[in-house]
C-alpha cells in the first residue's frame, strides 16, 4: 500500500477547525500545518482497493472549511 500526500488549502479562519475534523476522521498517517500557498499537508494510507478520487471527496474535500485539495500518489520508498 502506497501512500498518498494531499495539500489542503482551507478558507482564511478555518485551518484549526479544519485540521480538528480531519484528525475526528483518523484517515491520516500524519498531519502538518505548513507555510505558502497550502495550509494543511496529510499523508495518509488509502484502503485497500479505494478509488482514491471518491475517497479524498468523501473524507476531505467535504469537510467545511476546505477550499481546495492537491493530491500526489506516491509509487516506491527508496
Amino acid at each position: 500500500m502506497s501512500a498518498i500526500f494531499v495539500q489542503i488549502r482551507c478558507t482564511p479562519g478555518t485551518t484549526y477547525s479544519v485540521a480538528k475534523e480531519l484528525i475526528l476522521q483518523e484517515i491520516h498517517s500524519e498531519l502538518y500545518s505548513t507555510s505558502g500557498e497550502w495550509d494543511l499537508l496529510m499523508k495518509l494510507y488509502p484502503p485497500e482497493g479505494a478509488d482514491i478520487g471518491q475517497f479524498i471527496n468523501d473524507t476531505v474535500s467535504s469537510v467545511e472549511g476546505v477550499e481546495r485539495t492537491l493530491t500526489t500518489l506516491t509509487f516506491k520508498a527508496f
